[in-house]
């Protein structure tokens, strides 16, 4: 999931080819509509991104009384307006009628808590949650951001990797070479330095026990040196998410896919390529495009048919975007990697959002 920023944006403004009273204002590669004549090209203007969640004040102020998601109606949701994908919502809250965005844009000034704005945490399932404890020496996994949100962060004809991006729960192994000790964790709770306690109930020890894990990154550990080696990858099936990919978790069949690698080595932590150090040892989240920075290219290839099961099953989530060359990034202030994802994933109806 995205880090939730509220900040003023400068816009890019097109028509709506279906509705003469709406526009589209553009931030980043994201559009928003917006009411005709609202806003002008060069205008700046707040973003509230998707996955923000509103306070009902500003939800009535905006005119959106009753047309959010989420069971208060208060959820920012991508979606479809007489045919155009509209994720998040450009607006100039009253809050801020004395603020100059221009300058606030340029400064990246952060609105989230002056609006009241937070940012949604979806449920978590019995089968995903469980005893936690301290984890210190978990290696935690990353917020992705979505490259229509941050267009710069790859420099076009850049070397880089696609995979596809799964929809199911990201599951965070540590072993900590030495002492043979293993950690596992979600996402959500490895965010906060959390490890749950091992059950066989739960989705992300058994994936840990059905894949040999451990295992895996014992010799890993062994053959770089490594005092910690960490596995992060996708746990997915029937029961997990709406998405299941041919896997029936509910009937004992689970699903993973391996997406990233993390080994310390002389104190640092370096993030590496899965099939180049690991090959065939476990299954790896599928490799869809090598080659040089083309943002057609992602956006093509971030939508159609998952190729997880090999029988395009469903819709594709989107991909995840690294250099080949790992490397920092200032546009993000952090490690070089993005999203992209399928506007029909966005906007499908009964989907799940667990983690």
């Amino acid at each position: 999931m995205s880090t939730l920023r509220v900040t003023a944006e400068p816009l890019t403004v097109h028509p709506h080819p279906n509705a003469d009273a709406l526009e589209l204002a553009q931030v980043g590669l994201y559009r928003a509509v917006v009411a005709k004549g609202a806003y002008r090209t060069g205008d700046f203007a707040v973003y509230i991104p998707e996955q923000a969640v509103l306070p009902a004040a500003l939800v009535e102020e905006l005119g959106l009384t009753g047309r959010l998601a989420g069971k208060a109606s208060d959820r920012v949701k991508a979606v479809r307006l007489r045919g155009e994908l509209s994720q998040g919502i450009v607006c100039r809250p009253r809050a801020l009628a004395d603020v100059d965005l221009a300058r606030a844009a340029a400064e990246g000034t952060d609105f989230a808590e002056a609006l009241g704005i937070t940012k949604w945490v979806p449920p978590v399932p019995t089968t995903m949650s469980g005893d936690v404890e301290p984890a210190p020496d978990l290696l935690p996994w990353v917020d992705i951001e979505n490259v229509r949100r941050y267009p710069d962060l790859f420099a076009p004809g850049e070397p880089v990797v696609l995979t596809e991006k799964l929809h199911g729960t990201a599951c965070l192994m540590t072993y900590v070479a030495g002492e043979g000790r293993v950690l596992v964790s979600s996402k959500g709770f490895g965010s906060k330095g959390l490890a749950l306690a091992e059950d066989p109930r739960n989705v992300y020890w058994r994936a840990a026990r059905a894949y040999d894990l451990p295992g895996v990154a014992a010799r890993l550990a062994a053959a770089l040196g490594a005092t910690r080696v960490g596995l992060f990858g996708e746990v997915y099936g029937a029961g997990v998410q709406d998405l299941g990919y041919g896997a029936n978790a509910r009937g004992g069949e689970i699903g993973y896919a391996l997406f990233d690698v993390a080994a310390e080595t002389g104190g640092r932590v370096r993030w590496l390529d899965p099939a180049e150090v690991l090959g065939d040892a476990l299954p790896l989240a599928p490799r869809l495009y090598t080659g040089p920075y083309d943002i057609t290219t992602v956006l093509e290839l971030a939508t159609g048919r998952e190729t997880v099961s090999g029988k395009e099953l469903h819709l594709r989530e989107g991909v995840v975007i690294r250099p080949v060359t790992e490397r920092y990034s200032p546009v993000v202030g952090g490690r070089a990697i993005a999203k992209a994802v399928s506007p029909a994933y966005l906007t499908r109806k009964g989907g799940t959002e667990f983690e």
